[in-house]
């Protein structure tokens, strides 16, 4: 893919690691759909949220009959107050678990299966979603409802290898700690997130690229990343 100018699906384009991989596709000269609620920096804007099965076949619509080389789920929710002394979970709503469900599990699984038969158009197609360490065995942080959608993601992407087996669609999923987006900066800084060093959005990128350079021939299963300090 590295060839020529490659389609690239990017869900949560408008803000945080979302943005950042869009924006670094463009400035490759790569074609970008961006998938967002509010306008992106960067790429082909379609509008959608994707909570919902409207704004999943929106997004369907949009791309048509296109090939898609790779589709990137760079979007997550959590719930109000999340990973920092705020969060409660017995007052977290019920419609806040469903809602986090819905973005970071379902979505995926349904984008996924909407989009295969564009993947399969591709000679090297990639899927690869961004996971988190809390979801991974003996790992969970007490946000209920966002640990539980990324180790649900997780069992999707394995079941997804399997379910789609003849489309040859290589599944990633990247679980990382705090990465340093805007948000999570502004965190740190105001006191939110005890004193760290976040990984580096252009670490992540530089793992993303690294898959979608990767022959045909070879799967990824997961990439765990861990800070150092």
């Amino acid at each position: 893919m590295e060839s020529e100018k490659r389609k690239i699906v990017v869900v949560g384009a408008s803000r945080g690691i979302g943005a950042a991989v869009a924006q670094h596709f463009v400035q490759k000269g790569d074609c970008v759909f961006s998938i967002s609620r509010g306008q992106p920096i960067a790429g082909k804007w379609i509008q959608a949220d994707i909570s919902t099965s409207e704004g999943i076949k929106s997004i369907v619509s949009s791309i048509s009959e296109s090939t898609v080389d790779a589709l990137l789920f760079m979007g997550g929710v959590w719930e109000n107050g999340a990973f920092t002394e705020q969060y409660d979970f017995m007052t977290s709503p019920d419609q806040e678990t469903r809602f986090v469900i819905a973005v970071n599990t379902i979505a995926p699984i349904e984008l996924t299966k909407q989009l295969a038969k564009n993947l399969a158009k591709s000679d090297n197609p990639r899927a690869i979603f961004i996971g988190a360490l809390s979801g991974l065995d003996n790992s969970p942080t007490v946000e209920v409802a966002n640990t539980a959608s990324k180790f649900g993601l997780r069992g999707a992407a394995q079941a997804l290898k399997l379910a789609l087996r003849d489309y040859k669609i290589g599944i990633t999923v990247i679980n990382p700690g705090n990465i340093a987006t805007e948000e999570v900066m502004a965190d740190i800084e105001e006191g939110r997130f005890t004193a760290q060093i976040p990984i580096s959005l252009a670490d992540v990128i530089s793992a993303i690229e690294w898959i979608l350079t990767l022959s045909n021939a070879v799967d990824i299963g997961e990439i765990n990343m861990y800070q150092k300090g």
